[in-house]
């Protein structure tokens, strides 16, 4: 089985790689999971049509008992995508990192992985790495691989090496290594160079290049994917030779 978490600083395109990605492996005959895990709960929309779907946190809250099937806090979106959102806690009230660990708990009891039987399980993480509950996706029996978002912007830099670095802290609990870096770009000057140089530094591979694209805006105004609307054009054979290349490296 697969078993990836994407991070990235907030705003870079997280969602719009993991969803792309899902929808890939998805279209290459893969049975495919994709976990929301940000209050947002805006991880699965362009896999539901631009429909929202309600967040486990927002199930629990209204009401008394939990779920007593994975179909009461999911949906099957493009592909046959088992689509679930962590959401979090009420605004200004709580912590945001326990509303996943609430969901990881409830996941394990409804035995998701057991009934469901993925081959691909993706997280799509909030920001940075800032307390216990956004490392829970990266702990043992959960994502093994993190793929960190970037673009060549100083702060998404800043962020992808604070990413990197608290991954490589948690190496010896047997938690996910950090397989690359998916360079979303955002055609800032010199951008390949200082994704280069940080992937350079750091000993990470450029596993992906993702261009900056009007299509993604184009389908994402329409509730899809760039698979999902046009699985020919480049910016969909990038995630599709990702997908590719992440399934023969699981073979």
């Amino acid at each position: 089985m697969i078993k990836i978490a994407l991070y990235g600083k907030g705003g870079i395109g997280k969602s719009t790689c993991t969803a792309n990605l899902a929808a890939a492996f998805a279209s290459l005959g893969k049975r495919v999971i994709q976990i929301g895990c940000d209050p947002k709960a805006d991880s699965t929309i362009n896999l539901l049509g631009g429909k929202p779907l309600q967040p486990v946190m927002d199930y629990l809250r209204e009401h008394e008992d939990d779920p007593e099937r994975i179909e009461d806090i999911s949906r099957i979106g493009f592909g046959g995508i088992l689509c679930i959102e962590t959401g979090g806690p009420t605004p200004g009230l709580g912590c945001a990192g326990r509303g996943i660990i609430t969901t990881f708990n409830l996941l394990e009891q409804l035995e998701l992985f057991e009934r469901y039987k993925p081959d691909v399980v993706l997280y799509d993480v909030l920001g940075d790495v800032v307390c216990g509950g956004f490392a829970a996706p990266i702990r043992e029996g959960y994502a093994e691989q993190v793929l960190i978002v970037t673009s060549g912007e100083k702060m998404a830099l800043y962020a992808a090496n604070n990413i990197n670095s608290a991954v490589k802290n948690f190496e010896d609990r047997s938690y996910a290594k950090v397989r690359g870096v998916i360079m979303n770009r955002r055609n800032v000057e010199n951008e390949e160079e200082k994704v280069r140089a940080f992937a350079e530094k750091t000993g990470l591979e450029i596993t992906a290049d993702i261009p900056r694209s009007d299509d993604i805006i184009r389908f994402e105004d329409m509730g899809k994917t760039v698979i999902e609307g046009d699985p020919e054009c480049e910016t969909s054979k990038r995630f599709f030779a990702l997908a590719r290349k992440l399934i023969e490296e699981d073979k």
